[in-house]
């Protein structure tokens, strides 16, 4: 740091500026916060933030392609909307996010952040995030698909292959991979949901598997174990599942991944099935995973859901009866929300909504 004198004349009591190698400390010092603090807002941060997304109407079109495009079977025109609603996710594997973003999420009601590890696992990949979405949403499909030909009592088939077994489960070092699960207790099996209620139906008792591996029909005796995170009782089997289906479904959207649609899809299947408005040309929205039985169950980011369907001019949000705790309060004004624990459930008010009744009769959350 150069050091200034002033000379003895009495100009030079006045003060001088500094030169090109002196420098005021405490502007400086100002800067160099301003310009610390800048850089922080910018830097990576480890959070994801939750925003509302678009939504798609499953009955209608998506850059000039059928959402839900039916061949086999008749099909009716539809009008109305039947909304999936979608989460916008920054952050994580996909993306980075710097500080100012996290901040201003933070404080906008509509959005939510979460620590990253929270979302996604730490060593989890942008590749191996977006395979997962995109097989979720695979899978999401096909099981919408058989949800609305149950509810139609149209029949199909379904085969459960083993693609492996948990350490230490019943079945670790027993069935291989390629085993088919035919029956139990010499009961076939015509779904997941069969599967698991038998095993339920055991109590922990021991159990007939009657399975097929290379072609041959084999028998095994094991005892199921009680599964705290799941609630039941399980085998520790990982299954595949394959359906076999009389008409053939094909959907118009790939960009967007991961369970949540079932309910809206299932729905837009069946009213495209089924001659007449099932909507009274209302527009609905929704969410919720789905099983083949017609259960309905609860997914993430639902407050960012109802907003994002209110945006886009909706009437009426589905709601799995899983998430009313996450509802409550959190209810855009405008926005009438029914809340359902099957597709049998919201079926049946969107086609008495759409007759003319108020949404205001049907269960909601409180």
């Amino acid at each position: 740091m150069r050091i200034f004198r002033p000379s003895s004349s009495a100009a030079s009591s006045r003060p001088r500026p500094l030169g090109a190698g002196c420098w005021n400390l405490p502007t400086v010092s100002a800067v160099g916060a301003l310009g610390l603090s800048a850089l922080a807002l910018v830097l990576p941060v480890d959070f994801v933030t939750e925003s509302p997304g678009p939504t798609f109407n499953t009955t209608g079109d998506y850059k000039d392609r059928k959402l839900i495009s039916i061949e086999g079977a008749n099909t009716f025109p539809t009008d109305g909307r039947l909304d999936m609603t979608t989460v916008q996710v920054a952050g994580g594997p996909n993306s980075t996010i710097g500080a100012l973003q996290v901040l201003s999420s933070w404080f906008e009601p509509s959005h939510a952040v979460l620590p990253s590890d929270l979302v996604y696992s730490p060593a989890v990949s942008s590749q191996e995030v977006s395979e997962r979405n995109s097989a979720d949403m695979t899978n999401s499909q096909e099981i919408a698909q058989a949800a609305a030909l149950t509810y139609l009592g149209v029949g199909y088939g379904e085969t459960l292959t083993v693609t492996g077994t948990a350490e230490g489960s019943p079945s670790a070092g027993v069935f291989e991979q390629g085993d088919i699960i035919r029956a139990v207790n010499d009961q076939p099996l015509s779904s997941y949901q069969s599967l698991t209620q038998a095993l339920d139906a055991s109590a922990g008792q021991p159990v007939l598997v009657s399975f097929e591996r290379a072609g041959e029909s084999q028998q095994l005796e094991l005892t199921p174990t009680f599964n705290e995170h799941a609630g039941r009782y399980v085998l520790g089997l990982y299954i595949s599942r394959t359906f076999d289906f009389p008409l053939k479904v094909t959907y118009g959207l790939d960009q967007v991944g991961g369970p949540s649609a079932g309910l809206m899809f299932s729905l837009g299947i069946v009213d495209v099935l089924t001659d007449g408005s099932m909507t009274g040309g209302k527009h609905f929205a929704g969410t919720g995973s789905i099983e083949t039985d017609g259960t309905v169950g609860s997914i993430g980011g639902i407050e960012q859901k109802m907003k994002g369907a209110r945006e886009a001019g909706a009437q009426v949000f589905l709601a799995p009866a899983a998430n009313c705790p996450d509802v409550v309060g959190a209810v855009p004004e405008g926005l009438a929300v029914v809340s359902v624990s099957s597709l049998a459930e919201a079926a049946d008010a969107v086609t008495r909504i759409g007759a003319g009744e108020d949404p205001a009769v049907f269960p909601t959350c409180s």
